[in-house]
């Protein structure tokens, strides 16, 4: 069963948060071997990275894969974030949320968040890992 990650999960991780690490650790390691990321994923975890090799290092010590999204997931994406936006959401809400959800959504994906309110509220058929 493929479990998409989070980036909060990770970082988590990374940066040994105090109150998360241990429950993202445990999680990350129950669901080793079909742990995933996709670009959203990989590009937030550079943001505070000194370099992609050290991002790709980490992830490979870790046992993440790396999966492209597909293009059904592009657009259970846009209309996700189009209904977020009609409900009232601010343009500055993080896109890439909807992304990672609607990976999730079009490739049949399990999700591992911290998270839980906004995949629930826009992707309500992805099976959620949340605290």
């Amino acid at each position: 069963m493929p479990v998409l990650v989070d980036t909060n999960v990770i970082v988590d991780v990374f940066y040994q948060d105090p109150v998360w690490e241990n429950w993202s650790k445990t999680q990350m390691t129950r669901y080793a071997g079909d742990l995933l990321i996709n670009p959203m994923v990989y590009s937030e975890l550079c943001y505070r990275a000194l370099s992609a090799a050290e991002v790709d290092e980490c992830l490979t010590i870790l046992g993440f894969r790396y999966e492209e999204l597909p293009k059904p997931a592009l657009y259970l994406a846009a209309k996700a974030y189009r209904a977020y936006r009609q409900r009232g959401g601010v343009k500055t809400s993080p896109l890439p949320d909807f992304f990672i959800g609607a990976h999730a959504a079009a490739a049949g994906h399990t999700l591992l968040t911290r998270d839980r309110a906004r995949y629930e509220t826009y992707f309500p058929n992805v099976p959620l890992i949340c605290p």
